[in-house]
């Protein structure tokens, strides 16, 4: 049985190996994933915002960096919230070690609610948006990345070293799903492009953005990578907003 997020990050030599990662050159979170994020996210000045799942909260410092009101990142891997602390010292920034299912969330206190890459280790992912619907002020966005659903489906086309060749099967058997990654077994969730777009509308959000994970030439240095990344979307992202009532 694979480790479900907090546990799995918070063994000292995957992270070790995660943070590793994270600093190789044309990294898909920075290559991919972080320019669409932002440009989700929009204006951030004045901004209330809640982020779950921080991570090592870059998104704190970056947003707090461009004068949002206040913010909050919730992070249940104990190792991320060090780093977070570390990239938030000397800022208001608040990181509470939390799991986001066990998270009091607070009624109508947030105006942009982020969660990246965090979604798809928790089970009951309905919970997670209906409590983040309560959290939000009306007119308030969640925006969120998850691994896409192509991704999770199956593993069985990438089983050592880099992947070069994707299978995507058991496409809509949603559920559970463990996989070798940074050298442990970890567990993640897949769920179809459908679900996810149906648990925020059930949610009550009005959905804004459906993006894909579309590689730009720009972000990358190495052209074969750039190409190597055409290939298959590796993140899916989505935005919503809480209508206000008539």
């Amino acid at each position: 049985m694979g480790k479900q997020g907090a546990a799995f990050y918070d063994d000292d030599s995957i992270f070790a190996a995660y943070t590793a990662s994270r600093r190789r050159p044309d990294n898909p979170n920075d290559t991919l994933e972080k320019p669409v994020m932002l440009e989700l996210v929009g204006e951030l000045a004045g901004r209330r915002i809640l982020d779950l799942g921080c991570g090592d909260a870059d998104f704190g410092r970056y947003a707090l960096a461009r004068d949002c009101r206040t913010y909050i990142g919730v992070e249940g891997s104990r190792n991320m919230v060090t780093a977070a602390r570390q990239t938030l010292a000397g800022t208001p920034g608040e990181v509470v070690h939390a799991s986001i299912e066990t998270w009091t969330y607070p009624d109508a206190s947030f105006d942009l609610v982020v969660s990246r890459l965090a979604l798809h280790y928790v089970s009951d992912v309905e919970l997670i948006l209906a409590q983040t619907y309560r959290a939000l002020a009306h007119g308030g966005r969640l925006v969120f990345s998850v691994e896409h659903p192509v991704i999770t489906s199956c593993d069985r086309g990438w089983r050592s070293g880099p992947r070069q060749a994707w299978l995507v099967d058991d496409y809509f058997d949603i559920g559970l799903r463990v996989t070798s990654w940074l050298g442990g077994q970890v567990a993640k969730y897949h769920r179809t492009v459908e679900a996810y777009f149906a648990a925020l509308q059930g949610a009550g959000f009005v959905v804004e953005s459906l993006r894909e994970s579309h590689p730009r030439r720009t972000m990358f240095a190495d052209k074969l990578e750039y190409e190597r990344r055409k290939r298959i979307p590796l993140f899916l992202f989505l935005a919503g907003r809480k209508s206000r009532p008539l």
